[in-house]
């Protein structure tokens, strides 16, 4: 991402901001994996969405029209040593000069300068809730700055949630933003592709785990953006099921969910074919149920149409469909009115997407399904699950779980599927895996 990007980024929140106002946005705390190893470290999406800076211990502050620096980074000194040990440092002259900042202070000079940085304003954009020690530290300075109000200092009068403006703005994407995207479906696609060729009867779901990552990270994505799914038979009708620990069978299905992060932008696909590589009759009527449930939703991502129209249209087709197979009994209007579909298709068909999987932005405005807009970003993924002992369900059903999900983005004539490089036809996928 290009530093000007995230300079656009500042500039258009500063200006929702208005002036006698700061924000202020800490990133992620290094977190603890065992004794003295930390997890392998990832910035807040907020904070690396206006800064492009990944290095834990530092915090983001802004204050429209100071005269000094309207962009001040906290972060860590340059120390030699740690260097050694941890890796190198941007110090404060690095902020400045490598990402963007008008000035910059250690992170450990915090307490000291900051408090003076907030007498000065009136409102305070902040995010409360996310990280409970900052929002500590952020009180006890207000409240001093209040106490002392009789020396002349008024400091903060009200407290902004900064997301509310942050999320919306990262709701849609920006060119740089969707070629990031772009990349990674890529990535994952040709992950997929690695899994279909290596998934075959006897097997271990850990294995075909291990070709997913390797391949993305053999293509430049080191992290995923999610565990990854890997289920056989039963397993596939767990929804997040990522124990990935059993070993697959001749004639059940498997079921992948799996995405990488590149530069902090995730993808989020699923696929789920027949581990020998053949669909039987049975998986088959299911498995092109579930397609023609995704395709309807898929037409339904067009500008105008609100968000819940392209699920409305994948529980359509899934009832019927249901119904015609004898999985469900009864008139459609009558089973969809009941919600008796959730029985086999309990979820969503999407969510929207972006620097986190499951990404911010607000599904209704004013208690009503928003209106979709280009440059959003989304999932379609309808599913079908129906595990041993559903009752009233022929066995021949049982133990087949069916989700297929892709990447789409909101433009003007409709939508692009940015995951549209992995196939998903039976022909296709039979193709594929008898290579």
């Amino acid at each position: 991402m290009l530093a000007s990007e995230f300079k656009r980024r500042r500039r258009e929140l500063m200006r929702m901001m208005g002036s006698d106002s700061i924000a202020i946005l800490p990133t992620a705390p290094l977190l603890i994996r065992s004794r003295d190893v930390h997890y392998p470290y990832r910035p807040d999406s907020d904070f690396y969405y206006l800064t492009g800076f990944p290095e834990p211990e530092a915090a983001l502050v802004l204050i429209p029209g100071r005269k000094q620096a309207e962009y001040i980074l906290f972060n860590r000194e340059r120390d030699p040593a740690k260097e050694l040990w941890d890796g190198f440092r941007a110090g404060q002259e690095g902020a400045c000069s490598d990402y963007g900042a008008d000035d910059s202070f250690p992170i450990g000079d915090l307490d000291d300068i900051l408090p003076r940085m907030l007498e000065q304003c009136e409102r305070v954009f902040y995010v409360m809730g996310c990280n409970p020690r900052f929002d500590k530290r952020l009180s006890e300075w207000i409240n001093t700055i209040r106490s002392e109000s009789r020396s002349g200092m008024h400091g903060p009068v009200e407290i902004i949630a900064l997301d509310h403006y942050l999320h919306e703005m990262r709701l849609f994407k920006s060119r740089s933003e969707l070629k990031a995207m772009r990349q990674a479906a890529r990535i994952s696609a040709k992950a997929h592709k690695k899994v279909m060729l290596a998934c075959e009867p006897g097997v271990w779901e850990y294995q075909l785990e291990a070709e997913f990552v390797h391949e993305c990270s053999h293509l430049g994505a080191k992290a995923q953006a999610y565990p990854p799914i890997v289920g056989a038979g039963a397993n596939a009708c767990t929804l997040h099921y990522i124990d990935n620990r059993d070993k697959v069978e001749d004639k059940q299905m498997l079921l992948i969910d799996a995405g990488c992060e590149l530069d902090c932008y995730a993808s989020d696909i699923t696929r789920a074919y027949p581990v020998n590589g053949r669909f039987s009759e049975t998986q088959r009527l299911l498995y092109e149920l579930v397609l023609a449930a995704q395709d309807a939703a898929i037409a339904k991502v067009n500008p105008g149409n609100h968000w819940n129209d392209p699920h409305d249209a994948a529980v359509r087709v899934i009832t019927r469909g249901l119904v015609k197979l004898g999985i469900l009994k009864g008139l459609v209007a009558k089973l969809i009115r009941e919600e008796k579909y959730k029985t086999f298709f309990p979820h969503r068909t999407g969510h929207w997407i972006g620097m986190d999987v499951h990404d911010v932005g607000d599904y209704k405005v004013d208690g009503a399904w928003r209106l979709l807009e280009p440059g959003m970003a989304l999932t379609i993924e309808p599913g079908i699950y129906i595990p041993a002992g559903s009752k009233g369900v022929a066995k021949k059903w049982w133990n087949i779980g069916i989700r297929i999900e892709d990447d789409v983005v909101v433009t003007k004539e409709g939508c692009e599927i940015l995951t549209k490089d992995l196939p998903k036809s039976v022909e296709e996928i039979e193709s594929i895996m008898g290579a």
